[in-house]
């Protein structure tokens, strides 16, 4: 399988990003982390706008060799850059913006079209207009049309939410799937917001103080107790899940998963859709009886793999396994719960206790 990897050293006055990454070369891979981590030096050293000294590989083709004395320029290098602001010319019309991107590149080369760039972004009904006249949403669509139009390797997006308000986030997300879930070339997405990394995601890059502090395919990282850097608020797993059953009378629909099922807000999809579901450890409590007369409906049976202590020494985080007697082919379900130190001790909680999950909130990922 093609692989995206890098070596990267870099030091500013202050600052020192050290980095190596192994990311699949399809899919979307996220670089996570608070503001000043290394994110966007990070991307900047992939588009070679920044010569961090090191290698870079993309699917076979080396980018960077400094062993070799091999840098392959920025203008070289087959890929779209998409920034925190759109970035438009100003004195050009959406069209001639998106067709600027695509004239870079030679017509034997192109594997988008025009027309898949403009129907992918749905922007068709903007074309004939000026960026003045376009919203922030809009603006950061025809910026990726104008990125994919270049027919790219590898595309790469930097906080391209980041400027927008929660409507025009809304606006952007589904298209932004769309890239996912339709197009065959590897995005490196930058994010400093965990839903916008839960919702179109594959692999997790979470970068600390410049350095990489943990990455992975998503889900699996997520559920890590281990994982540095992702904040308190933040600690939870991702399930891939599928919708069963509608319950039309209280407006919820029922998902399921290896070992288990939850009932969520109804937002609409299609029974045998397939849906991401985020459940933070904040919102898993455990009991060691099967709970009864509880306002919370989600309750399941399942086994405690690990207690680890949490960041505030009053706290401990519970990796809880829904399926645990499944055999090593089949899929492993696991949640995270967060409860105080002393609740571990009065309820003799120890690795390998049967407890029962209370789920008191979940979200579909949308």
């Amino acid at each position: 399988m093609d692989r995206i990897t890098a070596d990267f050293k870099l030091a500013y006055s202050g600052f020192a990003l050290d980095v190596q990454l192994d990311l699949p070369g399809r899919g979307v891979s996220a670089l996570f982390g608070p503001s000043g981590c290394g994110k966007t030096t990070c991307l900047r050293a992939i588009a070679g706008l920044e010569h961090a000294r090191g290698h870079l590989r993309i699917s076979g083709d080396v980018w960077q060799d400094d062993a070799h004395k091999h840098f392959l320029p920025t203008h070289q290098r087959p890929l779209g850059y998409v920034f925190q602001e759109a970035s438009l010319f100003p004195h050009l019309s959406v069209r001639r913006n998106v067709e600027y991107g695509m004239k870079r590149v030679p017509a034997s080369r192109r594997r988008v079209s025009l027309d898949d760039a403009v129907e992918l972004l749905g922007i068709a009904p903007l074309m004939d207009r000026q960026p003045q006249t376009l919203s922030g949403g809009e603006r950061q669509r025809v910026a990726m049309a104008r990125a994919l139009a270049t027919s790219p390797s590898l595309l790469l997006l930097d906080e391209p939410l980041a400027a927008l308000d929660a409507q025009r986030k809304s606006e952007v997300l589904p298209y932004l799937e769309r890239l996912h879930n339709e197009l065959d070339i590897p995005v490196i997405y930058v994010s400093h917001a965990m839903d916008e990394v839960a919702r179109l995601a594959d692999t997790l890059v979470v970068l600390s103080q410049g350095r990489v502090a943990v990455s992975g395919p998503l889900a699996q990282t997520l559920a890590r107790v281990d994982a540095p850097g992702l904040s308190d608020q933040e600690a939870g797993v991702l399930l891939e899940a599928t919708i069963l059953e509608r319950d039309t009378r209280w407006h919820l629909a029922r998902v399921g998963f290896a070992g288990g099922s939850l009932w969520l807000r109804d937002t609409g999809q299609g029974i045998g859709s397939g849906v991401r579901v985020r459940v933070l450890a904040r919102d898993v409590s455990v009991a060691t009886k099967e709970p009864k007369g509880t306002s919370i409906q989600n309750v399941m049976a399942c086994v405690v793999e690990s207690i680890s202590a949490d960041a505030h020494p009053s706290q401990a985080l519970l990796r809880l396994n829904l399926n645990a007697n499944a055999s090593a082919a089949q899929s492993q379900t696991v949640l995270l719960a967060r409860i105080t130190a002393r609740a571990v001790d009065a309820m003799g909680l120890t690795s390998g206790s049967a407890v029962w999950a209370q789920v008191k909130s979940a979200a579909l990922v949308e």
